[in-house]
């Protein structure tokens, strides 16, 4: 049952990455090509200067690094991934939300949401920031986040957010600044949005915390429902170094996964300590591995 969880966790996650890895390519690229648009003045270079694509690329960045870990989590049968890389996660989805949203009720309602979600926009307002929003919500929930952390998420908004004031309303366009192609500084008085992005961020963030937060509990609750055997701790325990043993060279370091084996031990009826088993790792992977 364990081995079937875990296996369908990589499998969500290592999937759901990769489709929002490959819709920011497409979009970003769609929009690189794309010289002219007659309803949209930044193609070409100048697609770096939205918010919606830089937050997509912060997110596919995210997303590309838990590709390794889905796969490897595969290979040992455990998928954990890192506590900085679920924030920094936490900070790409927050940011590709709150486009879907500022497209579907700010944008759409004013350009007509065909013109919103076709083409490049298709990829990088709706499908791309969905898929995210999945991923990392029910498939990626390997971290109890915070409130606390939920602060992270207001960096990128933040650093955006007073790149576009600066260049918009301090410089102008007049002056070799951008125009106000989100329509903030000339369709509302521009006190308002500077009021309220910031606080609507951390409370996308707040909800995306919810659900993620969700997630981590029940799949915890399916992990302390299925406890084991000591024979299931000395398989997966003797599976795992044979695997390593089998990629180790001369010049290789040994590294003793220390975190499995406590989740090990804790769902087991093994009386074994840490440094118990990490002994017991040891002597496995010693007795598979040439020298």
């Amino acid at each position: 049952m364990l081995e079937k969880q875990n296996r369908k966790e990589c499998i969500l996650a290592l999937v759901s990455a990769c489709i929002v890895v490959l819709c920011t390519s497409i979009g970003v690229v769609m929009n690189l090509t794309t010289l002219h648009d007659v309803n949209f003045d930044h193609m070409g270079i100048q697609t770096f200067c939205m918010f919606t694509v830089n937050s997509n690329i912060l997110e596919a960045l995210g997303m590309g690094l838990v590709i390794p870990y889905a796969i490897d989590g595969l290979r040992k049968r455990y998928f954990h991934v890192p506590n900085w890389l679920v924030v920094f996660l936490l900070a790409g989805t927050v940011s590709v939300t709150l486009t879907f949203l500022v497209s579907l009720f700010v944008l759409a309602p004013v350009k007509g949401f065909v013109l919103i979600f076709t083409g490049s926009r298709f990829f990088l307002h709706g499908l791309g920031p969905i898929c995210a929003f999945l991923a990392f919500s029910f498939f990626i929930t390997d971290h109890h986040i915070s409130f606390r952390e939920c602060l992270f998420a207001l960096i990128p908004v933040f650093l955006y957010a007073s790149l576009y004031y600066t260049l918009v309303v301090l410089i102008g366009e007049e002056n070799g600044g951008w125009n106000d192609f989100y329509g903030f500084a000339t369709r509302l008085p521009v006190w308002i949005p500077m009021l309220l992005i910031l606080p609507l961020t951390y409370g996308i963030a707040c909800l995306v915390r919810f659900f993620h937060n969700w997630s981590f509990r029940r799949l915890r609750e399916v992990r302390e429902t299925n406890e084991f055997s000591k024979e299931y701790l000395i398989n997966e325990l003797t599976y795992l170094a044979k695997q390593n043993a089998m990629e180790d060279s001369l010049h290789s370091d040994i590294v003793i996964p220390r975190r499995f084996i406590k989740f090990l031990i804790e769902n087991t009826d093994s009386d074994k300590t840490v440094r118990d088993v990490c002994t017991m790792y040891l002597n496995i992977f010693l007795d598979h591995t040439k020298y």
